[in-house]
């Protein structure tokens, strides 16, 4: 699917899993390279930057937003020009489409607050994409307060699957943004050489969007591991008094089953057995044997 912005004289065009014909046509229009072309066709699996003359063409992966149907990351191709940028996604990515509302809002309103040139467009995109990664990550913030509260309530046991379930979340950001670093050094670079000298704050503002959020994703890693190491913990501290207990009666019930052991002994002679009160003197040992072991459980403070 095609859809095309403008704004001026700069124009967006926005291919989502594009046809043959479709990427044919752009190709034609803005003298892409064949190679180029095909790439577009479809995903690519490392993101990537190259200058072509006047274009720059940027792959960058971002992680999928935890409420799309996908959990592989989104991939998002972008070929820039003095005054055109063609987004090429394979995915419907909720950031470029709010960014296509306000793009047509500037076109009617023949606002120019979008830049001189598409490299501005790619700044504002880029920033809307960075922005959409941090709002996840702070959605990931609050789920760890929630299961850091409820790890303190006794719900250790639950809490091993939900923090499985976000440490798993962060992984997935780490790996989708981490490979942006270099990316986005290079872009700086090549960027300045396109846009000229007075493009380069705009670029450095980006690499600096990024690490903002990469630096959110770390420290809630952080924050994970600490959690996880606590929840542990607990765990294991209630599993260590649960066995504790378990052994301590298994301990008590010893002289019962000692006592009733000998006294049930197939033999010929068997004392105490016969006589008047042979029952009671029997519990009665039963209960000075438990008494016992209670009392040595209490000098070694194991009660």
């Amino acid at each position: 699917m095609l859809q095309r912005y403008t704004h001026g004289e700069l124009t967006w065009i926005d291919l989502e899993s594009p046809s043959r014909n479709e990427v044919r046509d752009i190709t034609n229009e803005f003298g892409l390279e064949a190679l180029i072309a095909e790439e577009l066709l479809l995903p690519t699996a490392k993101p990537r930057l190259e200058r072509h003359g006047e274009m720059l063409y940027l792959i960058l992966h971002f992680p999928a937003l935890r409420h799309t149907e996908h959990s592989t990351d989104q991939e998002i191709d972008f070929i820039v020009g003095k005054n055109f940028i063609i987004t090429t996604r394979y995915d419907t990515i909720d950031p470029l489409h709010k960014f296509s509302k306000v793009f047509e809002v500037n076109s009617m309103l023949d606002k120019s607050t979008l830049g001189e040139h598409a490299g501005f467009i790619l700044y504002f995109m880029l920033k809307k994409m960075y922005g959409a990664v941090d709002f996840e990550v702070e959605h990931l913030r609050a789920a760890l307060r929630d299961i850091e509260a409820k790890i303190f309530e006794g719900e250790e046991r639950g809490m091993v699957i939900a923090l499985s379930k976000i440490g798993r979340d962060l992984l997935n950001m780490r790996q989708a943004i981490e490979p942006h670093r270099d990316i986005l050094q290079s872009l700086e670079k090549e960027g300045e050489v396109v846009f000229g000298d007075d493009f380069f704050p705009y670029l450095r503002a980006i690499t600096n969007e990024y690490y903002r959020v990469h630096n959110h994703v770390m420290r809630h890693t952080e924050s994970l591991h600490e959690l996880r190491e606590t929840n542990n913990s607990l765990l294991s501290t209630k599993q260590s008094e649960i066995v504790q207990t378990l052994t301590i009666l298994t301990a008590l019930t010893f002289p019962f089953a000692i006592i009733s052991d000998v006294f049930s002994m197939n033999t010929v002679n068997q004392p105490i057995i016969g006589s008047t009160y042979d029952f009671w003197i029997l519990v009665m040992l039963m209960g000075a044997g438990v008494a016992s072991l209670f009392a040595f459980f209490k000098y070694k403070k194991w009660l």
